[in-house]
């Protein structure tokens, strides 16, 4: 063996050049943490934001506890804590799909609760934690999965727990393990398990009655988990968004350089358009589309197609016969039309015993049978791919699982058909793409990484403080950063699923009024007309541009720079 073979050998297990580097890589402090060379903990107070929905009064009957306990009200943190307390046993999980970041999520909570108290990982998500799958998270863990990507370290899965079984296995894990507090990384889903949690294991869980402090931290590269000032974005959608941002970039570079394809991509987002509208900031493609403005708009399928054809011809006039075209994941389910059908697909669906062991074609004929005339029509008029997508099983939330719908292949033949109709002469060769699972588990970015540790610190340091029922923020990103506590029964609404309702913490989707959608709706008209893309290149953690944070999150916050502030490093 030679020396280069050792060299790369001993690469291997996360020790590439960039992975030991990034795991030095010095993180900033929100100043209410900074303490010396460690951190301290701090004392929560109310703020003057109180949060409630419209279902708050059956939201109140159905959490008492942690309504009466909390008040909806936000907690500020600030002042260091009169008594930091000692043998809190902490246990920690990661739920939903992996976010980059989320390892620094759990080396601020280890940090925080110090060697006083004992922080435990569950392994497997909330299904480890039903199992009892727990064991102590070391000094030796934290430094390896420092800056790191992915959940690997713990691993995470889907399951809910909703079940009175369920609730008494999670009391019977809690009591074995002396549990203190349980924390809950994930997204909106999770984070109302967090807040269901919250209330059933609000007391009586030991002997002598004490109960298990139950926080979340906010999740999704979706980053439809966001409350404004509150909660300015979720953990994993700078890292992700940038990923893609990349790859549309580069494609971007390419569709100009080879002048003969259009590129169909699809962006991961299966209930709101942030990572799309996000990457078009970014790269500066031809045609964006936004499931919240097409609702809004009330465009059916044939609009959304006349406007891209239009586009495609428009170009070629000028001899541009290439572009590219973002469409979002969860697209098919804000056109109207198809959102209706949708939603009378789904109750034909959640009423269908042994759906599931019918063929294709008997599917099809079987829920044609069971829709009105116009759902039957529309159903019909869509390519058997689509509807048989369509009918797919749901998710473990009852969410079609939009990822699998190839959208960007339905907008290439419908435009094809529509441009054979305008002029067939057109060129119109395309290529299809879909970036999903590629930006959900790399290298956090400076942003992500900083977040995420100040999510851990400020879990760590509501528990200490004695809270629950709360899901941690950071608040005033652009001014030095500040840790805050949003009260998880304040976003609480009801929601139908499976045919039934069911309490959820609502998606937040764009806002077309915004103005991160109000620059992009100033600029696309240009975009379309020419080339004017950009190619932002891969995330950089060292040097000028390595704090810049999502460009939707600067414009949308006013703020006067894209680079992030949490204090000097």
């Amino acid at each position: 063996m030679t020396r280069l073979n050792d060299r790369l050998t001993a690469m291997e297990q996360h020790n590439a050049l960039l992975e030991d580097q990034l795991r030095q890589l010095p993180l900033p402090i929100v100043p209410a943490f900074r303490a010396g060379d460690g951190v301290r903990a701090v004392s929560f107070d109310a703020t003057g934001d109180v949060l409630s929905t419209a279902d708050a009064a059956r939201v109140a009957e159905m959490f008492p506890q942690t309504t009466v306990a909390n008040a909806g009200k936000v907690l500020h943190g600030g002042a260091p804590l009169a008594q930091r307390p000692s043998g809190k046993r902490v246990a920690v999980l990661f739920s939903g799909g992996p976010a980059p970041g989320g390892h620094n999520v759990v080396v601020g909570l280890k940090q925080m609760l110090g060697s006083d108290n004992l922080l435990l990982g569950v392994r497997g998500g909330p299904k480890g934690l039903l199992n009892g799958r727990l064991e102590p998270v070391t000094d030796a863990d934290v430094a390896k999965i420092r800056n790191s990507g992915g959940f690997d370290y713990l691993g995470t899965d889907r399951t809910k727990i909703k079940t009175a079984e369920q609730f008494a296995k999670v009391r019977e894990v809690a009591v074995k393990n002396a549990l203190d507090a349980i924390v809950i990384i994930g997204g909106d889903d999770s984070n109302t398990n967090a807040a269901v949690l919250a209330e059933e294991l609000f007391a009586n869980v030991h002997a002598d009655g004490r109960g298990v402090q139950v926080i979340g931290v906010p999740k999704t590269i979706d980053g439809d988990l966001q409350l404004g000032d509150l909660l300015p974005i979720s953990f994993g959608f700078d890292t992700a968004t940038r990923i893609y941002a990349e790859m549309v970039g580069n494609i971007l570079q390419d569709s100009r350089s080879s002048l003969k394809y259009w590129h169909f991509v699809k962006l991961m987002g299966r209930a709101a358009s942030h990572v799309t509208l996000e990457v078009a900031l970014q790269a500066k493609p031809a045609i964006t589309l936004i499931s919240e403005e097409i609702a809004a708009k009330k465009l059916s399928l044939a609009d959304i197609i006349e406007q891209i054809a239009q586009t495609v011809v428009s170009r070629a006039a000028k001899g541009i016969h290439h572009g590219v075209l973002l469409v979002p994941e969860g697209l098919i389910e804000f056109v109207p039309e198809v959102k209706s059908l949708i939603d009378a697909l789904n109750e034909v669906l959640a009423h269908a015993d042994g759906f599931a062991a019918l063929d294709e074609a008997a599917k099809r004929a079987f829920v044609a049978g069971k829709l009105d005339a116009a759902h039957a029509a529309l159903f019909a008029s869509l390519p058997e791919y689509i509807q048989d997508m369509l009918l797919a099983d749901r998710d473990s939330h009852g969410n079609l699982q939009l990822s699998l719908i190839p959208t960007e292949q339905l907008l290439v033949d419908m435009t094809r058909a529509r441009l054979k109709q305008i002029d067939a002469k057109i060129p119109f060769a395309t290529q299809c793409h879909f970036f999903g699972y590629e930006g959900r588990c790399g290298a956090p970015t400076l942003f992500d990484a900083a977040y995420t540790l100040n999510l851990g610190l400020t879990a760590g340091a509501l528990i200490l403080a004695g809270k629950t029922g709360y899901m941690a923020s950071i608040g005033n990103l652009f001014g030095g950063g500040v840790p805050l506590a949003i009260p998880l029964a304040g976003l609480l609404n009801i929601e139908r699923r499976h045919g039934s309702e069911a309490v959820v913490i609502e998606k937040a989707l764009v806002n077309i009024d915004a103005p991160a959608m109000q620059y992009f709706v100033s600029r696309r008209a240009e975009w379309a007309q020419a080339d004017l893309f950009a190619s932002p290149g891969p995330r950089q953690f060292w040097g000028p541009v390595a704090s810049q944070v999502p460009l939707s999150v600067a414009l949308n916050r006013k703020a006067d720079d894209v680079l992030f502030r949490f204090g000097e490093v």
